[in-house]
């Protein structure tokens, strides 16, 4: 694809010219690997007529990912989501349960759909996960638990949160939906905390089309898990807790099978994307890239970066004129959790997380993985810096930018 550059304000899309791309990039748009692969599984499965129930796929995939983890068991569901509920029923939490502000919806709806508080913390300003500080000055009698999130591929401070919970009698367990594969203090992600929750979604970098996945090492907990994902079934008849439907399929298994096998590479591909865009935007006024932490594994699934109050154009204002190129960035996350309805209305005070709010009016994640060339990548950083040196003019031109988009999901 040759692809024209801008030369003036006037050939931005946001004014009136001819979009970049004739396709949308998208953010998480799904890495398709090894369709040879995936179909002789399918014929497998369709020749076995076993399409669900505790599968072969279903039982390859979870020793696949636990062996990749390093951890004794894998509990496969059928979306992360549910495999939140699923865990902290299995914690039997209580009450409420930490959580921070600057995350996906779906960390607090897990909870909140099981009965439980979510009570939103602020991030560290370097990390963007949980404050363990923070968290502390939220402890309440009613709390029983905490749930950190590893964000971009950053872990949590898991010793600081331990700590927490350790001196307050909580249990920690962390969703892990964007670190399958990124290690913290050198250790695998998925191997911290009571249990961890991956993510096996489309947009996911190693995708199951729809799943989820619980790693721990206690093998009662893990117990629990499998009974409760599939009704509490210990047998044909006999129940022995309250369960739900929770299960992967066969073909969501192969999926996930065809995808791990594939995971070397495609980290590969982000990272160098990665490389791309960070060499492209060094320099550019007003914006930082969002770092992998120092001396970890990373699986550069997300390239996001952050646009300073003060830069020539605002966060939004760049996302306006990327997605008139149908360059579809996001807003991940916008706005705080804690800032969004229902969550709002059901604060019983007015809840200011100020490090939360300022970083989610900043970060813009822009398009990645397979579906993504090196040539768009240096494109999409040239339409990025073209946009930032002419940010004044297009700001007085769009006047006061509007709000774009919304919640992620």
């Amino acid at each position: 694809m040759k692809l024209k550059p801008k030369r003036s304000i006037s050939d931005l899309a946001v004014f009136g010219g001819e979009p970049a791309f004739e396709e949308p990039l998208h953010v998480g748009r799904p890495n398709i690997v090894d369709r040879r692969a995936f179909l002789d599984r399918v014929n497998d499965m369709l020749d076995r007529r076993w399409l669900t129930n505790d599968g072969p796929f279903v039982e390859e995939f979870e020793r696949a990912v636990a062996g990749r983890i390093g951890v004794r068991n894998v509990v496969a569901v059928c979306n992360a989501t549910i495999g939140l509920e699923i865990a902290a029923r299995a914690l039997d939490l209580r009450g409420e349960v930490l959580v921070p502000g600057f995350t996906f919806v779906a960390s607090a709806n897990a909870l909140h759909w099981i009965g439980l508080t979510p009570v939103f913390c602020d991030i560290d300003a370097s990390s963007l996960t949980i404050d363990p500080a923070d968290a502390a000055r939220r402890v309440t009698p009613l709390t029983t638990g905490l749930l950190g999130v590893h964000v971009y591929g950053r872990a949590c401070d898991t010793d600081g949160l331990q700590r927490v919970a350790d001196d307050n009698g909580l249990v920690v367990f962390y969703d892990a939906a964007h670190a399958l594969g990124c290690t913290h203090a050198g250790r695998m992600v998925g191997t911290f905390g009571a249990l961890e929750v991956f993510s096996f979604h489309a947009t996911k970098f190693v995708n199951a089309f729809e799943g989820g996945a619980i790693a721990t090492d206690d093998d009662e907990l893990a117990e629990r898990a499998r009974l409760m994902r599939n009704f509490g079934f210990t047998g044909y008849d006999t129940t022995t807790l309250f369960g739900t439907n929770a299960k992967m399929t066969e073909v969501s298994a192969a999926m996930g099978l065809t995808s791990l096998s594939h995971i070397d590479e495609l980290v590969e591909v982000n990272r160098v994307n990665f490389a791309g865009y960070r060499q492209a935007l060094d320099g550019v006024t007003g914006l930082r890239l969002v770092e992998p932490a120092y001396g970890e594994v990373s699986n550069y699934q997300y390239v996001v970066v952050r646009i300073d109050a003060e830069a020539p154009l605002s966060r939004d204002g760049m996302l306006a004129v990327l997605q008139a190129e149908n360059v579809l960035a996001r807003r991940y996350f916008y706005p705080g959790v804690h800032e969004l309805e229902p969550y709002r209305t059901l604060a019983r005070h007015p809840l200011t997380l100020p490090i939360a709010e300022r970083v989610s009016r900043e970060v813009l994640a822009l398009p990645t993985g397979t579906a993504m060339s090196t040539n768009e990548v240096a494109y999409v950083s040239d339409l990025i810096d073209f946009a930032m040196r002419h940010g004044s003019e297009i700001a007085r031109r769009r006047g006061q930018p509007a709000t774009v988009g919304g919640a992620e999901d």
